[in-house]
């Protein structure tokens, strides 16, 4: 990438790192903060309080996606951004699962994921995007460390409404950079779009739409489950984060050679179904994971491939395409939220009705059909960029 390529990518997962920051920063206390609270005894207000960021979400995908396609990233983004402060802000001044459930909703209302995507593909060369993608997916990943490692701190030190502070306070310095870093893409001419019809029944984009709903259907439902494998062998809730940010940050080092690799000789396919074979394998050795050890390097090898698909995918969906990268964002972010929220309830069952390792074998039965419906991709080669062209998208 050159210089403006990596500025606007670093910006760009910034501000995307810190939407997921404010999904994944409550997860590991705010079941216990809500207890104390009125409706706490019942664990569906708990769960409702918690998810509906994800399900509003859902819902508004598509349209901001396929708004940013007609007036600009950058008007989506900012709008997206200042309903997070809001919804944030909200949850701090009422410590309240029903006011904390509202505050929670409009969060989710900015989502702005399908538009920060799009903006990555318009100012990056295809022959780079997935490089691209990759930095703004490690900075899901990173959130995500980040939060099992900060979360129960920041709660002892300001407890859950100073946490909606700090989240309202990254907001405004996320506008700050998407205002002023990054430039305002809105094109002279609106393109002309597909119907949400056409971009939903293209077979290449349903492909890629069945694979994120079952990548983060099965990741959601499997860390229901790895948790409670390290706690039986032998290594305490409190120290977990350590392995997780471990096993996150080693899987980058071998990420990036296997996507430079796929990039530069055309081979996005062949690393797209190693990605996918890769989750295959880590769901079978938890199947028969006792030790830490085994656990640890069952994490590691799902990393990978969880990493490398969350590079790949979008800068794929993008491809395909064409002038309406925010539709099909859209409905590729929509797709992803209803895998999350599927995966949870999915997951829960099992476990409650075939036991822990269930969730496994569910996970590698998904993963399977999904590798099958892949396999029947065509390699999509690199197409010749105006270099010229990217110099002035990418310019200040």
């Amino acid at each position: 990438m050159n210089p403006s390529e990596l500025r606007s990518a670093l910006a760009l997962a910034g501000i995307f790192g810190l939407r997921m920051l404010g999904l994944f920063l409550l997860l590991p206390v705010f079941s216990i903060h809500a207890k104390d609270l009125p409706g706490g005894e019942q664990a569906l207000l708990i769960g409702l309080a918690l998810g509906i960021f994800n399900i509003v979400q859902a819902c508004f995908h598509i349209p901001l996606g396929r708004l940013s396609d007609r007036i600009g990233r950058k008007t989506v983004v900012l709008w997206g951004l200042s309903l997070f402060v809001v919804g944030a802000l909200i949850c701090a001044a009422k410590d309240d699962l029903l006011w904390i459930s509202i505050g929670r909703g409009v969060m989710g209302a900015g989502a702005i994921s399908a538009a920060v995507s799009a903006w990555v593909a318009d100012l990056t060369r295809e022959q780079v995007r997935s490089q691209a993608m990759a930095i703004v997916g490690a900075s899901i990943s990173l959130s995500f460390a980040i939060s099992l490692v900060a979360a129960a701190p920041l709660y002892r030190t300001i407890t859950l409404s100073g946490m909606f502070v700090v989240l309202a306070i990254l907001g405004v310095v996320a506008m700050v950079v998407a205002y002023f870093v990054l430039p305002d893409n809105k094109p002279e001419v609106p393109a002309q779009q597909d119907s949400i019809k056409v971009v939903f029944l293209r077979p290449e984009l349903m492909r890629l739409n069945i694979g994120v709903f079952v990548l983060n259907a099965t990741q959601v439902a499997m860390f229901l489950v790895v948790p409670r494998l390290l706690e039986q062998a032998g290594f305490p809730l409190a120290s977990h984060w350590q392995i997780y940010l471990s096993v996150v940050l080693l899987s980058f080092v071998f990420m990036v050679p296997l996507l430079i690799y796929g990039e530069k000789k055309q081979r996005i396919r062949l690393i797209l179904l190693i990605a996918i074979i890769l989750l295959i394998i880590a769901e079978t050795i938890f199947t028969q994971a006792s030790t830490v050890t085994l656990i640890t390097v069952a994490l590691l090898i799902y990393f990978i491939g969880f990493n490398l698909l969350e590079a790949l995918q979008p800068s794929l969906v993008t491809r395909y395409a064409k002038e309406s990268k925010g539709t099909a964002l859209g409905v590729y972010n929509t797709t992803q939220s209803i895998g999350l929220f599927s995966g949870a309830l999915l997951g829960g069952w099992l476990m409650d009705s075939h036991g822990d390792l269930s969730v496994f074998a569910a996970g590698t039965a998904l993963l399977v059909c999904w590798l099958i419906i892949a396999w029947s991709m065509g390699e999509m080669p690199v197409r010749a960029t105006d270099s010229k062209d990217v110099a002035t998208k990418t310019a200040p």
